[in-house]
């Protein structure tokens, strides 16, 4: 079971107050509301569980596993081989910026903490915040499983949290969505443990045209 610090250590990693930036990110969702697919409850929970379904859970967490396990080991070879792939598997120059600049920006916060392993991340082009996060993990002795909890749970709070000033929805609703997706994310955690090698990867069409089409976007709140 986890620790009473190592739990502490994950909410720590989650937290929206993490100074990371993932508030100045949508993911395409502000896009996706501007141009008018999106704009109730409903559809902003059919938009978040269709990414979560088709990439999170497809690209990102059996990804996590396995840097998580590559930093547990010491294999450097294999930490810097899934996290260019992590990298190679963002489809816009924009979701590729927000990887770097929020795993640059966990090196970082890590390194000022005394992880002095993180300051080659810094700077590193083929830095991704799952590269940082799983060494966080690994080195606070949060567990694998919950470290996937806690990494797919940050993404969906923080995109609720983009839907409420966006679409917009109220406090309550944002609230009720939250808690619906979040019942499917140890479901979801368990798909992407049996993922092989060659079964990891995904898209979702509908976000790389909406982060493209933000990139070019003349008014916009986020960053992407």
């Amino acid at each position: 079971m986890v620790t009473d610090l190592a739990l502490m250590r994950l909410m720590q990693l989650v937290s929206p107050g993490l100074p990371i930036g993932m508030y100045s990110y949508s993911q395409g969702l502000e896009c996706a509301v501007d141009d008018g697919w999106i704009s109730n409850a409903t559809e902003t929970g059919e938009w978040l569980s269709g990414l979560m379904d088709s990439c999170l859970t497809r690209i990102d967490l059996p990804i996590l596993a396995r840097l998580y396990d590559a930093w547990e080991s010491g294999n450097m070879e294999r930490v810097d081989y899934w996290s260019r792939t992590l990298i190679a598997h963002r489809e816009t120059a924009e979701l590729r910026a927000e990887d770097r600049q929020t795993g640059q920006a966990l090196a970082r916060l890590l390194d000022a903490m005394d992880l002095t392993e993180m300051q080659p991340w810094i700077r590193k082009s083929e830095t991704t915040l799952a590269t940082v996060f799983s060494f966080a993990a690994v080195n606070w002795g949060i567990l694998k499983y919950e470290a996937m909890l806690g990494y797919l749970w940050s993404w969906l709070e923080n995109q609720v949290l983009c839907a409420v000033k966006l679409v917009p929805l109220g406090q309550v609703a944002g609230q009720r969505l939250l808690a619906d997706l979040a019942a499917k994310i140890p479901n979801l955690v368990d798909r992407a443990l049996q993922l092989a090698d060659t079964e990891i990867g995904g898209s979702a069409f509908s976000l790389a045209l909406a982060s493209s089409r933000h990139e070019m976007q003349y008014s916009r709140l986020f960053r992407s």
